[in-house]
């Protein structure tokens, strides 16, 4: 017995000595192996009398567990220890750059949205959101849409296949709807967001970026509406006499309804604003039809408001004088390397807002 509690020793005391996996392999084959110590113990029972053979037996196999569960338990430990030490070794101060230092740009998709949303702030209207997945009746029907009415030939929509009448949304108006049946007027907000229309061609994707504005009280009209817009695009387009004009229109959800157009011209392929060249259509407008306030459960005989929307993408296309709609999409580094913002040109309406980042892009 002494003999068997001295081996046991030596070897754990070996065990938690031994520093890497290749020295407790050996331990573990010099003491547990075919041809081990406490192997070669082992064999030697069979020579002892019965009752010392049980008695050495159960010791033997006392000490196999105790040092099989030590072997195993230090070779967990250097196992992580030798993982530590190779990670460590392979790792990569990221705080020293071996390459000169790419800068990112902010998308010029989601700088004119901040530009837009900064302008509108100003002038006290709320930011509103809704979701990507439509159904038809704050899509279509509550904005005026009868279901066989031709004006849902003018949208393209992408259907989902579930059965349950869900669509992608072709327009933000349906933030408008779920704003009017949620909140008492007065309403004053707007709402951007991507849309979708089975479309695709240089000024056409089938995903595109809309921002749609709603005004409810009890006296807004149509002159409040054209101020709204007349302040905007000379905010936006930092011109101060943008030529603007209201042309009569139709949409179904407004009445009366028009489209807006802005002078300019595009003389030697570069856009201009200016009077005299030429109009360019730009946005939708109009004050909110009464059929569409009674829908969202409102009095359209106490209620009345206006509404408009128009293409973030085009608008930014416009501003920056980026030629395809496309190349929005295409995840090309150089292209918003070439179009994007810097981080920190942050819209501003006391400092500009495309000044800076139009030097800097």
């Amino acid at each position: 017995m002494n003999e068997t509690e001295t081996l046991k020793k030596q070897i754990l005391k070996k065990i938690e000595e031994t520093l890497s996996l290749d020295e407790l392999e050996n331990i573990r084959i010099s003491t547990l192996g075919k041809k081990g110590s406490l192997t070669e113990m082992m064999k030697t029972l069979g020579q002892l009398p019965q009752e010392e053979r049980k008695l050495i037996g159960q010791s033997l196999n006392s000490i196999k567990i105790e040092i099989s569960e030590a072997i195993e338990t230090k070779k967990k430990f250097l196992e992580e220890k030798e993982l530590e030490t190779k990670v460590a070794a392979e790792s990569i101060d990221i705080s020293l750059p071996i390459r000169p230092l790419q800068q990112g740009r902010i998308h010029p998709v989601s700088q004119v949205m901040e530009e837009m949303l900064t302008i509108f702030a100003q002038m006290g209207f709320e930011l509103a959101e809704g979701p990507d997945i439509e159904d038809d009746f704050h899509c279509f029907e509550a904005l005026n849409f009868p279901k066989d009415h031709p004006a849902r030939q003018m949208q393209a929509t992408f259907f989902m296949k579930n059965g349950d009448n869900l669509i992608l949304r072709t327009h933000t108006s349906p933030v408008q709807i779920r704003i009017m049946e949620e909140k008492q007027p007065p309403i004053k907000i707007v709402a951007p967001g991507r849309v979708y229309r089975c479309d695709y061609d240089m000024t056409h994707t089938p995903m595109f970026h809309q921002i749609e504005g709603l005004v409810i009280d009890k006296e807004t009209n149509m002159g409040h509406l054209k101020g709204v817009l007349m302040n905007f695009m000379r905010v936006f387009f930092e011109v101060d006499n943008v030529p603007i004009r209201f042309r009569p229109s139709f949409f179904p959800f407004t009445e009366p309804s028009a489209e807006v157009d802005i002078g300019c011209s595009r003389e030697n392929g570069e856009f201009k604003i200016e009077s005299g060249k030429g109009w360019m259509e730009i946005l939708g407008c109009g004050m909110v039809h009464p059929n569409v306030i009674k829908n969202c459960g409102l009095d359209p005989n106490e209620y009345q408001g206006f509404a408009f929307g128009f293409g973030l993408d085009r608008f930014a296309m416009l501003k920056y004088g980026i030629p395809d709609l496309r190349s929005f999409f295409d995840a090309d580094t150089r292209w918003i390397k070439h179009y994007g913002f810097l981080p920190l040109d942050i819209p501003s309406i006391t400092s500009g807002l495309s000044l800076n980042g139009g030097q800097k892009r």
